[in-house]
């Protein structure tokens, strides 16, 4: 059976969303989980600074990547353990796949340590939606995919003007050569906006809308799948809906295999857009 369903109980212990709540009438109502059962605050309040279980959970996730690679690959053998052996598939993919076959043979190279680490972090912290006791993916805080951003961001642009020749050469190069003069100044603005705003920004949401979707549709069906067959199906006697949360229950396991592939398909996708933009910036034209 799937971990998530096996923990049902343990996620409701943990988790601050709350499957039921006083009522005056029948005794407790379902309380849907929200926006707020994503800040979990270890130490600190709501109102000062605080530190969090996401940010335990990336913490810990920073020292096992660390370990588990050094320890892979302290003793390198012509025939791999299966450590190692698992090591060099995901470095490969990273490097073939993304690397090599976006950037280019010339130049990816260098970016292999940043887009290795940006894969390997940003699909750990995504697992960790489904990884029974943790079950809350990092990445759906968006303050993780912003700082993921930034790095990006800053690596890209540094990259891409030192390329051009400094600042000057590199926004000229944002406008293609040969425009009539009139749509000189709007194709400027549009391309400004492209490369400071909308490319980090999409690159930030666009990970954190999909993680944040992913864990709170989970929550929905396990919390409610709970509700519905004790409190309502054992405690109330109401076999139709204490049957429905078992369907609940059921179609969480779906989900969660589901969501396995959309944490994989959203490492992958940040770091090849990553790979994208590190392209653009080494290219000789625009």
């Amino acid at each position: 059976m799937s971990p998530t369903v096996l923990s049902a109980h343990a996620l409701t212990a943990v988790h601050p969303a709350v499957a039921v709540a006083a009522d005056g009438d029948s005794g407790t109502s379902f309380v849907s989980p929200g926006t707020k059962d994503f800040y979990w605050p270890l130490i600190g309040g709501d109102n000062n600074w605080a530190f969090t279980r996401p940010s335990l959970v990336m913490l810990l996730s920073v020292a096992f990547l660390g370990w588990f690679f050094i320890a892979s690959t302290r003793r390198l053998s012509v025939v791999p353990s299966k450590r190692q052996f698992l090591v060099e598939q995901v470095y490969g993919f990273v490097r073939n796949t993304i690397g090599r076959d976006v950037i280019g043979s010339k130049d990816f190279r260098r970016f292999l340590p940043l887009l290795f680490t940006l894969f390997t972090l940003v699909l750990l912290n995504n697992l960790a939606g489904i990884i029974p006791f943790v079950q809350f993916p990092t990445t759906s805080r968006i303050a993780f995919p912003i700082v993921l951003t930034l790095v990006v961001y800053v690596v890209y642009h540094a990259v891409a003007v030192k390329a051009k020749g400094g600042w000057v050469p590199y926004i000229k190069s944002m406008v293609p050569p040969g425009l009539p003069g009139w749509v000189i100044p709007l194709m400027f603005i549009l391309e400004l906006a492209t490369y400071f705003v909308i490319r980090p920004v999409t690159l930030a949401l666009r990970l954190f809308g999909n993680m944040f979707a992913g864990h709170l549709l989970l929550l929905v069906f396990i919390i409610g799948g709970e509700y519905l067959f004790i409190d309502q199906g054992i405690h109330e006697g109401n076999l139709f809906l204490g049957f429905s949360g078992i369907l609940s229950w059921a179609f969480s396991i779906v989900m969660t295999f589901f969501e396995l592939l959309v944490e994989f398909l959203q490492a992958f996708v940040f770091t090849i857009l990553a790979a994208l933009y590190l392209a653009d910036a080494v290219s000789e034209e625009h």
